[in-house]
């Protein structure tokens, strides 16, 4: 068999701009290699004149990748991240792993966080590191393995799986109404105070709907941007709230809220495990990704 040769980039110049590349700021790529922001500007000038293209725009405030630049990203990301599983599959344990994880802060909260002692018994060797955070995170550009999101399971260039279904009814302080518990008719809401999501304005509206009877108003409503602090003010008497499950679970198990009208409808979104499509999952992100799918499938079985 002839020889085959192989043409390869210096893999130091490569490593600094997938840094850069994935990183808002020369400064931020430069502190995860540990190395200075002109070494990381060196290093993809000497790529560039490798590649003899421009894969970085320096001529504004902050430095952008060409289109060109965009392309090599693209081609040689997942090749990167192989050669990175690769390695750690094979490489002796020096210490924890670490796996970083996104989700919403009121997942983390009410359902993730109490589970963690379990997760770190069964894997000591791995450091869940979570981000909670309400806002879409880039996974690829902010080197994130997991990520927990609230919808239909589909968005671009993600692999979903299915968690949790998502249901809501309202929830109130015991004692809020009298009798605790009845059948839901727009007299009900007469003398009522609702608390309003404000990632959910329409849900009022879409709970009546669903149960046959008029929205109620919303003149004396209040208005919260984080679901956490409108399930603390209908506990604290202030008013009547939609529980979203299985955030408003551990409220109602512990008696802190009731939900007058009965059981919780779903609405149609549930949560999902995401990764990147076509990009390996370390091997101690999969002990995450199995972990966390069979924990939720529990928690479904429970229910």
């Amino acid at each position: 068999m002839a020889d085959r040769k192989v043409t390869l980039p210096p893999f130091a110049a490569m490593r600094a701009f997938y840094a850069a590349a994935t990183h808002d700021r020369f400064r931020d790529a430069a502190e995860s290699l540990g190395v200075t922001e002109s070494a990381i500007s060196h290093q993809v000038k000497r790529l560039e004149e490798f590649l003899r293209v421009s894969l970085i725009d320096r001529s504004g405030s902050r430095a952008r990748l060409t289109d060109t630049g965009r392309r090599y990203l693209d081609q040689i990301e997942p090749a990167l991240l192989q050669i990175q599983a690769a390695t750690e599959s094979i490489r002796p344990s020096s210490g924890r792993s670490v796996v970083r994880l996104t989700l919403a802060p009121s997942l983390a909260t009410a359902w993730l966080i109490p589970k963690l002692s379990a997760f770190e018994r069964e894997q000591p060797e791995i450091g869940l590191q979570l981000i909670t955070s309400t806002r879409v995170i880039d996974l690829r550009r902010d080197q994130i393995d997991l990520a927990i999101r609230h919808g239909r399971g589909a968005w671009a260039g993600l692999d979903a799986t299915f968690l949790l279904e998502e249901a809501a009814m309202p929830v109130c302080a015991p004692g809020y109404l009298d009798p605790p518990f009845c059948t839901p008719t727009e007299d009900v809401f007469q003398n009522i105070r609702l608390i309003v999501s404000a990632n959910f304005p329409d849900e009022w509206e879409e709970w009546a709907r669903a149960h046959g009877i008029d929205p109620p108003g919303l003149g004396d409503s209040i208005t919260l941007d984080a679901m956490e602090q409108a399930l603390q003010l209908a506990e604290n008497g202030h008013g009547l709230a939609m529980g979203r499950r299985p955030v408003v679970d551990d409220w109602l198990e512990s008696g802190r809220l009731i939900a007058p009208f009965g059981a919780a409808d779903p609405t149609g979104a549930a949560y999902y495990l995401c990764k990147a499509s076509e990009l390996p999952l370390t091997a101690a992100a999969r002990h995450v990704e199995r972990w966390l799918t069979d924990t939720a499938a529990a928690w479904r079985g429970e229910r």
